[in-house]
């Protein structure tokens, strides 16, 4: 089970950390992600880790925004997020996968946090 939490609202510019937990075995769990989904769009990958060899991925939108980072394995995972803007509001959700790379299953989804940015 994978649980967020820490969104909210905030001002243009502003900063938010997002943290997910996970409950109990996933068996081949080797990469964490966090995506995200606006009203009336498609849920898009905003960044995930390997949880192995700590290998982090980015999506171009966010790139120098935010930092995804793990802990305890893999079991928490965090997403900070800095000079937030207007695009970046929507319900952002915490996945765990098989893998990182190409052909990566994604095996849980937690159950969203919103993240409204003014």
């Amino acid at each position: 089970q994978l649980v967020e939490s820490g969104g909210g609202s905030v001002q243009a510019g502003g900063s938010l950390r997002l943290s997910c937990t996970l409950s109990g075995n996933l068996y081949n769990r080797n990469c964490m992600g966090w995506f995200r989904q606006a009203p009336g769009k498609e849920r898009e990958e905003v960044a995930k880790i390997d949880t192995f060899i700590e290998a982090t991925f980015y999506a171009d939108s966010v790139k120098g925004r935010f930092t995804i980072s793990q802990a305890d394995y893999g079991n928490r995972v965090a997403l900070e997020m800095n000079n937030l803007r207007a695009e970046d509001t929507a319900t952002y959700y915490c996945a765990a996968g098989t893998s990182c790379g190409h052909g990566g299953q994604w095996l849980a989804w937690g159950q969203g946090t919103q993240v409204t940015v003014s």
